[in-house]
């Protein structure tokens, strides 16, 4: 039978407890997972019915704190015994320990309780029923992310729980006006997504189109966060990522005090922060736990980074095939030397090195961690070598791949990081056709796409290009942060400032 058409026949509960339990299975399809407990009401004629949901719901806890109090209540007042709707108000009441989200006599929102994990109780002769918050999912510890560890700062991540996630949060940010907007995606899945951003910070017109996008989606799954991110970002063509993902609880903090937005997805850790710019791909937490000027440093070795990532593959290519009068004459000697003997052409070696080095780092993720480890460095050493000695390639040549692969595990982002590597190759084919003049070109389209787009109304490039001299302090140098008095103004956030000077 089909489910929504069940739902439109059989909207509301009867009062009959038999011809309720029968609905329900029938709404649900006589899963075999379905715990059904009728029991008797101590102390008078009433039967009510414990239902859940077996691997999701606590059966202890419903055991301890809800069966066995209402088969040994005998103390149910007279209008209680007369009245069944009466009698489940004092079933309620005397849950204390438990919470009771609900009370309802809607089919649409029992299912919707039961099937995130909470139990449910009827009664017979009432027309409603209580939904028992008892969810019991496997969860993983806080601990800290794999993917963002640092030296110094907190070493907790997100969990795949939403309300722990929601609970990290609250704990750095003690605030009423910490806003949860909490929303159902996923026409199948129902699954609970949270708008999260500071009342008063945040700019209302970020959040309302925020809230129009989130509300625009109609998917029936969203495995991950990843995939909403896919669906509201600006342009789904464009190689860099439009909003940030972290599963550091102090990056979002700090991201929500300078007036961006978190969208929180229940079974993922990764929350999605939003607007994002180019700028913040280079900025990671522990530039503000450090000296402003290690933190700088830092960046502009981030910012090293980047180009060598992104272009020193092509400029070996570019020197080598078109300008080799740029090269000092001892170390043209010596290139030419070490490439004697090589079959390929420099840019054919070096998108073969390049491959294989993206291979190795694929395979270093998949296979288990030790070994996949040691793929990843001995592979690439060993390949390397046998490459040299079988004279398929220069030793020069692995020196520039390993210096790049080096160079894009030092960006923080680990979506920009993606980015640059696989633009890495349309740079290097560029060079080959028309050198340091086709590496030219492509940088000149990469910003002029940069220039044009946009992050949730926000510039991409701010606060260089349009230019907020004022958010310069903490861009790729960092100024002390006695001097970080105020909110980025891109941002356009409702309260400019976030700290008195000094």
């Amino acid at each position: 039978m089909d489910m929504k058409h069940t739902v439109e026949t059989m909207d509301v509960l009867s009062t009959d407890l038999y011809e309720n339990l029968k609905a329900l299975n029938t709404l649900l399809n006589d899963p075999s997972d379905l715990t059904t407990k009728v029991i008797a009401v101590g102390g008078s004629k009433y039967k009510a019915a414990i239902v859940s949901l077996e691997g999701l719901s606590d059966q202890l806890l419903l055991k301890e704190q809800v069966i066995n109090p209402i088969q040994q209540n005998t103390s149910m007042s007279v209008e209680s015994l007369l009245n069944p709707t009466q009698a489940l108000q004092d079933i309620e009441n005397q849950m204390i320990s438990l919470q009771v989200p609900a009370r309802t006599g809607q089919w649409e929102t029992i299912m919707s309780f039961l099937l995130s994990g909470d139990a449910v109780l009827l009664l017979d002769g009432a027309d409603e029923a209580l939904m028992i918050k008892s969810r019991d999912w496997p969860s993983r510890s806080i601990e800290e992310p794999q993917t963002e560890a640092l030296v110094r700062g907190p070493r907790i991540g997100f969990t795949e729980s939403i309300e722990t996630n929601i609970s990290l949060l609250r704990r750095h940010i003690k605030q009423p006006e910490l806003m949860i907007m909490p929303h159902t995606i996923g026409r199948r899945s129902k699954q609970t997504l949270c708008i999260v951003y500071i009342k008063g910070i945040a700019n209302s017109s970020l959040v309302n189109e925020v809230e129009r996008r989130i509300k625009s989606l109609n998917l029936d799954y969203a495995p991950e966060s990843g995939t909403i991110e896919q669906w509201i970002e600006d342009s789904s063509l464009s190689p860099f990522p439009q909003i940030l993902n972290t599963e550091r609880p102090d990056k979002v903090t700090a991201a929500l005090l300078q007036g961006k937005v978190a969208i929180l997805l229940d079974g993922t850790p990764f929350v999605l922060l939003l607007p994002f710019t180019f700028v913040s791909l280079l900025h990671s937490p522990e530039d503000y736990y450090e000296r402003w000027v290690i933190g700088s440093l830092i960046r502009l070795l981030r910012l090293v980074a980047v180009f060598a990532t992104l272009f020193l593959p092509a400029l070996y290519i570019a020197i080598l095939s078109f300008h080799p009068g740029m090269i000092p004459f001892k170390l043209v000697v010596s290139i030419a030397a070490s490439r004697e003997g090589v079959p390929f052409p420099a840019v054919i070696e070096a998108l073969l090195m390049e491959v294989t080095l993206e291979l190795l780092r694929e395979a270093g993720i998949r296979l288990p961690k030790p070994i996949g480890q040691t793929i990843g460095i001995v592979g690439g050493l060993v390949i390397g070598e046998a490459a040299v000695q079988a004279g398929i390639v220069s030793p020069i040549m692995v020196i520039i791949v390993a210096l790049t692969a080096i160079s894009s595990f030092a960006i923080p982002s680990f979506s920009a990081g993606i980015s640059f590597r696989m633009l890495r190759f349309i740079t290097m084919i560029s060079a080959s056709f028309l050198g340091l003049y086709g590496i030219v070109m492509l940088f000149i389209m990469i910003c002029l796409h940069l220039i044009r787009l946009h992050s949730f109304g926000v510039p991409y490039l701010a606060p260089i290009a349009p230019s907020f001299k004022g958010d310069w302090k903490d861009m790729f140098l960092r100024v002390p942060v006695t001097w970080l008095t105020k909110r980025p103004v891109f941002m356009k956030p409702g309260d400019t400032h976030r700290a008195k000077k000094r």
